[in-house]
């Protein structure tokens, strides 16, 4: 299991939860579980075709995954993921 940060802005579509604890050996695949268990989460953070939203970042231990092999990325038991939606406006 991953354990899998959201911010509290989107943790209304998560149960409430900011924390959660899924399944996968992959970046990708533990995408494909968030948006099983908690489809509308996962419409906020994955298109249609599974790619991530533009405006999401992901971060593996405070790594950003565009700097890995982005959703290929393979996970550990202890690894942490944090997603975090880019804020615009001013």
């Amino acid at each position: 299991m991953s354990r899998v940060h959201i911010p509290p802005s989107l943790a209304c579509y998560a149960d409430g939860q900011q924390t959660l604890e899924l399944s996968g050996t992959t970046v990708r695949a533990v995408m494909v579980s968030l948006r099983e268990n908690y489809p509308e989460l996962g419409g906020h953070l994955l298109r249609e075709d599974g790619a991530l939203r533009s405006y999401v970042n992901v971060y593996l231990n405070d790594e950003d995954i565009r700097g890995l092999r982005q959703l290929d990325t393979p996970l550990g038991e202890a690894d942490v993921l944090t997603l975090v939606p880019s804020i615009a406006g001013g």
